[in-house]
């Protein structure tokens, strides 16, 4: 681990960024162009402290899951995360047949959608990566396990992921749920990681099982969806799926129509979140939620 030439290279991805370039709020005046260092902390969902000891050559060797999170933070191209990778004295994941890490141009979209959740999910169920709006909505999945933050696999094995939906909502989230994952395995048999999913869900959970067995197959398009927050109320969403199916990821998109009620519980949900989010947390607690 190069300890000198990390530190040097996180200060300077750092600076090239402004809080418009990742969907925060300008703020106060700054001295320094760039990020603050607890701003990436918080899009990273690591301690400030954390951060600042990478940034200063001092500290413990970062783990992969973090290295990861901070190359989405500070919106790396692909070249530049297995660089990061490399001066963690850690070696990229080219073997992994679908990428997690999410393209720049794709997270200038996520965050150039200030008034309506938007979130990027792997064809998996794994979060990505969440704007403000999302994080007021679901929950800020980046302070969960990476292994918590499978959607599928929270709905089946936590029952605080399904309060999100109306109780009469449930059987049919679930059941496209399972379609879809199975649609991915489809095509992907040969995903070891995958296929441990399936594995674990089938021995955790016996509705998973039984859907699993009916067989059914639907990957996941636009949709309707309902959501009971607890803040807002009920809100019913149009569901866009936007596919990129080179790297496995979807930009999933939620908007109301306008003049609706839902449409207004929404712009409280952004207020709501803003507020949130200045104050360094989010709303809609910790609820894991399918896409």
């Amino acid at each position: 681990m190069d300890r000198t030439e990390l530190a040097d290279f996180l200060r300077h991805c750092r600076a090239r960024l402004a809080p418009a370039d990742v969907g925060l709020p300008q703020g106060a005046r700054r001295r320094t162009p760039g990020l603050r260092r607890e701003e990436v902390a918080q899009l990273a969902g690591m301690s400030t402290d954390h951060y600042t000891r990478l940034e200063q050559a001092r500290g413990s060797r970062p783990s992969r899951q973090m290295l990861a999170a901070v190359a989405r933070a500070l919106r790396l191209t692909g070249d530049e995360r297995d660089h990061l990778f490399h001066l963690a004295g850690e070696e990229p994941s080219h073997h992994r047949p679908v990428t997690e890490h999410v393209r720049p141009g794709l997270l200038l979209v996520l965050d150039r959608l200030t008034d309506t959740p938007a979130q990027v999910v792997s064809d998996r169920g794994d979060v990505l990566a969440q704007n403000a709006m999302a994080r007021a909505l679901h929950g800020d999945v980046s302070t969960r396990p990476e292994a918590e933050r499978n959607l599928v696999w929270r709905y089946f094995t936590d029952p605080t992921a399904r309060e999100l939906f109306p109780a009469e909502d449930r059987d049919r989230a679930g059941r496209a749920a399972v379609a879809d994952l199975r649609a991915t395995l489809a095509r992907r048999p040969d995903d070891a990681r995958l296929a441990g999913l399936v594995r674990r869900l089938r021995a955790r959970s016996e509705e998973f099982s039984a859907l699993w067995d009916a067989h059914h197959v639907a990957v996941r398009r636009t949709d309707v969806k309902r959501f009971l927050h607890p803040v807002v109320g009920l809100l019913e969403l149009d569901c866009e799926v936007l596919l990129s199916p080179e790297h496995g990821q979807r930009l999933i998109v939620y908007t109301a129509r306008p003049g609706s009620r839902s449409h207004e519980r929404l712009e409280l949900l952004r207020v709501v979140g803003l507020q949130d989010l200045n104050r360094g947390s989010v709303a809609g607690g910790d609820s894991g939620v399918h896409a």
